[in-house]
């Protein structure tokens, strides 16, 4: 398995694992694919995802009733479900040589399959991880078919209820699945961070036992970034070269630097965790030093007291603690002592 793989996995995972989306961002050119790919890799993300189907895979061409996209607020409105994904699929035979091009750049590539002979030809390409989509995510059959397989498997949960969530995990695992990680997801596209429910995320992955990311349709970073800093360890995106070339899911996709801020931020937030910690750590231990003291401010003769005209509580922090303050007033020198000297117990 390959070592990002392993990591992921693993029971503490050294960083968020990015997951760069092209979909149908590709806009039926295969250069265009290849240059999304290569983009995102110079992004650093750990993983470049597609979707395998075809048209006649995932419906039949009609354009009656809901087979027709009639939604006023849809990205896709006029578009027959036919006509969307003859625009937005992946041709199957570019597969091999986007998957071949992500492994020479270090990266993991995978796809969500749409039905059983998807996963037969995923197989053929020797694929070592499987993403199950939110609207196929209480499709059995699938999940039969990619449990039995025995790869890793991230599960979008979108359209979902809790007990739709429960019968699909425990369909993947009684059919094979070991390794398993739930995705939070909003199927609106775009998302909004109203609707994103990131507080979600920890009682899902108590609920069922498995860690849960976020497959995130929000615009920007900010979002996955919260996600992570509640125990997020992947995060998806939708991935474009630029929004303005257009494409089926461009409006609520990343563009390149966008893509490489949120593998920085996210791997920030998951540094930010580190652990419970109370006192000071030693990367604290030079700056106590500029912490508050008692100072002598007015020089001060032997046998003299110590009043708020001669002692204050300033910078730095040498000197007796402030909390010392009002037990050292009208206590008397020991010893003459000069303005700017850090006061100790010795000279009162």
């Amino acid at each position: 398995m390959n070592k990002l793989l392993i990591d992921l996995f693993s029971e503490t995972p050294t960083a968020p694992f990015v997951i760069a989306e092209m979909s149908g961002n590709h806009n039926q050119s295969l250069e265009r694919a290849i240059s999304i790919l290569d983009a995102a890799a110079e992004a650093g993300a750990h993983a470049i995802k597609l979707q395998t189907y075809t048209a006649d895979t995932m419906t039949i061409e009609a354009g009656h009733g809901l087979f027709s996209v009639t939604e006023n607020e849809s990205l896709w409105k006029g578009e027959t479900l036919y006509s969307l994904y003859q625009k937005a699929h992946t041709p199957w035979d570019w597969h091999g040589p986007l998957f071949e091009r992500a492994k020479e750049l270090g990266m993991i590539p995978f796809s969500s399959p749409f039905d059983a002979t998807s996963v037969d030809f995923l197989e053929s390409l020797g694929v070592e991880l499987y993403k199950i989509a939110s609207f196929e995510n209480t499709d059995h059959p699938l999940l039969k078919k990619v449990a039995a397989t025995g790869k890793p498997v991230i599960m979008s949960t979108g359209l979902t209820t809790a007990a739709d969530i429960d019968e699909s995990v425990r369909v993947l695992r009684e059919a094979g699945c070991r390794q398993l990680i739930l995705l939070k997801c909003t199927s609106t596209y775009p998302s909004t961070p109203e609707n994103t429910n990131l507080l979600t995320i920890p009682h899902m992955s108590q609920l069922f036992g498995c860690p849960v990311g976020l497959s995130d349709h929000t615009m920007g970073i900010g979002v996955a970034v919260a996600a992570v800093a509640l125990g997020a360890p992947v995060v998806e995106k939708h991935f474009t070269l630029c929004r303005a070339d257009g494409g089926v899911d461009s409006a609520f996709s990343l563009e390149p630097q966008e893509l490489a801020s949120l593998v920085v931020e996210t791997k920030r937030a998951w540094q930010g965790l580190g652990h419970i910690q109370y006192g000071v750590q030693e990367a604290e231990k030079n700056s106590r030093q500029f912490k508050r003291s008692i100072y002598v401010v007015k020089d001060i003769k032997a046998g003299e007291s110590f009043s708020e005209e001669n002692i204050r509580v300033i910078r730095p922090g040498d000197g007796l603690e402030p909390k010392y303050y009002t037990q050292i007033l009208g206590r008397t020198s020991r010893q003459a002592i000069p303005a700017g000297t850090p006061l100790t117990f010795d000279l009162a």
